[in-house]
């Protein structure tokens, strides 16, 4: 199964909105006392979860059609994003081990989407393909 563009955007796009996700928690966490109209009034922790819901639609969406081996690697780009965000809207510094730790997310996702290459062939099919061919045969 060949992943299509389309999945890696929806994937891509859940990543994004994920991480304004995080951004709202941590603004709403800021403001959070222990009762609960506190919870219920704090509008920053009611847009984070939102967002965290929207990104798993997406999520869902972009994995219905691609291979999950190419497409989970997506996400972790959320945490660079996040650090994006966490620079512009709430101040905090950008260090050198995060940096590292980017060039590692970057690496990693690189390192395993050249693990997604040609597949070997052993003769014998996976059990996937053997589904795959009952429900073409019964098809007919």
């Amino acid at each position: 199964m060949n992943t299509p563009i389309s999945s890696m955007l929806w994937v891509i796009g859940g990543s994004v909105i994920g991480s304004f996700g995080a951004v709202y928690l941590k603004l709403g966490a800021e403001r959070l006392q222990i009762n609960l109209r506190s919870l219920a009034v704090n509008w920053r922790l009611a847009v984070g979860i939102v967002f965290y819901l929207l990104s798993s639609v997406l999520y869902t969406i972009g994995v219905k059609h691609g291979e999950l081996s190419v497409l989970y690697p997506l996400v972790s780009v959320g945490s660079i994003w996040t650090l994006l965000w966490s620079k512009l809207l709430l101040g905090e510094k950008l260090t050198k081990p995060k940096f590292v730790a980017v060039g590692m997310i970057l690496a990693g996702c690189a390192l395993l989407g050249l693990g997604g290459g040609k597949k070997e062939t052993t003769g014998t099919p996976t059990a996937a393909e053997t589904r795959h061919a009952g429900r073409d045969l019964s098809a007919r």
